[in-house]
């Protein structure tokens, strides 16, 4: 009983470490500007991280002080937030499976539309109401100061290699045949009808294309390039979490029966 014990101790120890680089994700993911303006994912990968810290904190003191009725929470608990983590990153994947960036004449940066990314995305930018707090959310980032900053020629721009954000928001959609100025004033469009944004563009630095439509989906394109690393690190977490899991499942069955074995060996299997 006490080996087995130990080792129900150990490995949660191990589950302990795990926790890590969930609560590391969550927190890399509130740090960044666009997640911070739309806080849908980093709150859940946070709390799920502290959460199996808890309880993985539960089970070490359970192994290592033989606490019946402690491992039994912690077999419980794991088992759920297990599930739990193993459908957030089964979310993210398919949440970020659509969307992508297509490419404009003579630039190498890319134009983002809405209609390319996932109904459930979508939903998050949609609405007017939701909208108009991320609006001013991301208006009051420098993420388009620095482009005037960066690149001062037209075509030191059209060659740049900007963020789908800066693209869907500091500029106006290509197609529109607005003249370059610098990176957030443009002048005389050519075809204002081409797209719904091109009416939207402003050249007031804390308006640009805030509104418009290629702004929510340039912001959904950095969320899903981040989404989707964050995920990675879920995914190489979950699969040695389950591991761990199991082997405690192992190590506090053979517990039992060793602590069976002993009370028969002493004449009392039922006590």
């Amino acid at each position: 009983m006490a080996l087995s014990s130990n080792v129900i101790g150990a490995i949660n120890f191990v589950a302990m470490l795990l926790s890590i680089p969930i609560i590391g994700a969550g927190i890399w993911l509130a740090t960044e500007a666009d997640n911070s303006c739309l806080k849908i994912l980093q709150w859940p990968v946070i709390i799920l991280g502290v959460l199996i810290l808890v309880v993985a904190l539960a089970g070490f003191i359970g192994g290592f002080w033989r606490i019946p009725w402690l491992l039994i929470f912690y077999l419980i608990a794991m088992l759920v937030l297990i599930v739990l983590l193993a459908c957030l990153v089964v979310l993210v994947y398919m949440v970020t499976i659509r969307g992508s960036g297509h490419p404009a004449p003579s630039r190498a940066y890319l134009e983002y539309s809405l209609d390319d990314f996932s109904g459930w995305l979508r939903r998050r930018v949609r609405s007017s109401y939701k909208w108009d707090r991320i609006r001013s959310c991301l208006s009051s980032t420098s993420m388009c100061a620095e482009l005037n900053q960066s690149y001062r020629m037209a075509q030191d721009f059209f060659n740049a290699h900007i963020s789908p954000l800066q693209s869907g928001c500091c500029k106006p959609p290509t197609e529109c045949g607005y003249t370059f100025v610098n990176p957030t004033y443009w002048i005389s469009p050519i075809n204002t009808a081409a797209d719904m944004d091109c009416l939207q563009w402003s050249n007031d630095q804390t308006q640009l294309c805030y509104s418009c439509s290629s702004c929510k989906a340039g912001l959904l394109a950095n969320i899903k390039k981040e989404w989707r690393r964050a995920d990675i690190v879920l995914l190489l977490t979950l699969v040695p979490l389950i591991s761990v899991y199991l082997v405690g499942c192992c190590a506090f069955r053979n517990a039992k029966t060793e602590e069976l074995f002993r009370k028969y060996k002493q004449g009392d299997p039922y006590t």
